[in-house]
């Protein structure tokens, strides 16, 4: 079965290349995805998917087979900007293609596995690789603004509710099994304004701030470690102030910190230790937790806190270990099992809500988000090799363990 699978694989590589091509030249930034969500609702539809459907959120969920078992298979669509354009060797939305790579933005962040998992399903169907599953190939919405934000939707809203999720963003085709969690921080201090001529008649809030910057950073450096994901971290990403103008002090002062959260941190931890800052408390600033409420392509708002939890799935869990099998059986080596340094949509299924999640992907972390954007060709063929063998694979391991 393996070796069909993988044969097939190696057949669709040209129509994932034109299709991953087609999305990439749809400009499709986060709140803006409407056009490439209907590019993929045709190529699904095509391929002979058994129920396409677009949700309230703008999110699009595609359908094989019938089977108790619901699995499903994750790629947010939208990217972000192309940034400064003349950092670009090549137009990031007409790209390029040559014979082992894909080039233009979102193709490795992260279209290059909707393309991938959209053929998975076509060998599902051409070989008849059905079980007692249901496949839910998944194109989210607003990723890249707020992680997790579309499958909080569908869990809380629509109640799917998968066996596991896997998370098809960029591992350079390893398997990985968790990655930090994230929150959004801003901290801000008050002061009272006067004419700038005559400093020492205000409160100057930047001067307020500055200070507790100093300990910010230095706070970094003491942050909780984990051997597997790795340490906890802060940065300052945002400055802002209000003043009356340039001739005047300062009476406002706020920043925005990126707090990545390593296992065994929570928000309320991560808050507590800013609270604490010597600087903060002399400056009587706030902390406090920035919230999203932007809408969708459709109208949508589904508002929640800029918190985007920490998750592990162990390495013994049938999960891992199933999809560790799938890839041995597939090609025969062993896989690399790993974690990502970035965040994804799992911090809502599994960190929200443990639902387990695995990721594997094709692309390379390091071009997410980059200038020049690329994939490879023959990570795509083996992402959609895995996605097809996964889901009978999965079942036939637990059947073995219930034996044992």
């Amino acid at each position: 079965m393996h070796k069909k699978i993988l044969e097939l694989a190696k057949q669709y590589e040209k129509d994932m290349t034109r299709f991953l091509r087609d999305m990439i030249a749809i400009p499709s930034e986060s709140c803006d995805e409407e056009k490439v969500i209907n590019r993929i609702k045709r190529e699904m539809e095509d391929i002979g998917f058994d129920r396409v459907e677009i949700d309230p959120m703008g999110n699009i969920l595609g359908y094989i087979g019938n089977g108790k078992h619901l699995i499903a298979m994750d790629a947010h669509i939208d990217t972000v900007g192309i940034g400064d354009k003349s950092q670009w060797r090549f137009d990031p939305y007409q790209g390029f293609e040559d014979a082992t790579q894909i080039g233009g933005r979102g193709a490795s962040d992260q279209e290059g596995g909707m393309a991938a998992m959209v053929y998975a399903a076509k060998i599902i169907k051409a070989l008849d690789l059905h079980d007692d599953y249901t496949l839910l190939v998944t194109g989210t919405v607003q990723e890249e603004d707020c992680d997790g934000l579309c499958w909080q939707y569908m869990i809380e809203e629509q109640n799917i509710k998968p066996d596991f999720v896997v998370i098809t963003e960029p591992t350079s085709c390893n398997i990985y099994r968790g990655h930090r969690g994230r929150m959004e921080i801003k901290v801000t201090t008050k002061g009272v304004s006067c004419h700038g001529s005559a400093p020492e008649r205000g409160d100057n809030a930047i001067f307020k701030m500055a200070p507790i910057l100093i300990e910010l950073e230095a706070l970094n450096t003491r942050l909780k470690e984990d051997a597997f994901l790795g340490k906890g971290t802060l940065t300052v990403s945002e400055v802002f102030f209000t003043s009356p103008s340039r001739c005047a002090v300062a009476d406002g002062c706020s920043i925005s910190i990126d707090r990545r959260l390593t296992d065994g941190e929570t928000y309320e931890s991560a808050i507590a230790e800013i609270e604490a800052l010597p600087s903060v408390k002399e400056a009587n600033a706030t902390v406090e937790m920035y919230g999203y409420e932007r809408p969708s392509y459709t109208g949508l708002v589904y508002p929640t806190k800029s918190f985007f939890p920490t998750w592990v799935l162990d390495q013994s869990h049938p999960v891992c270990e199933s999809v560790v099998q799938t890839y041995q059986q597939l090609f025969d080596t062993k896989p690399k099992v790993d974690k990502w340094t970035f965040s994804t949509n799992a911090v809502s299924i599994m960190g929200r809500h443990n639902i387990p999640c695995i990721g594997f992907g094709p692309g390379h972390e390091d071009q997410a988000h980059a200038p020049n954007e690329v994939t490879y060709k023959d990570e795509l063929v083996k992402a959609c090799a895995m996605y097809a063998a996964i889901p009978k694979d999965y079942l036939k391991h637990k059947k073995v363990g219930r034996k044992q």
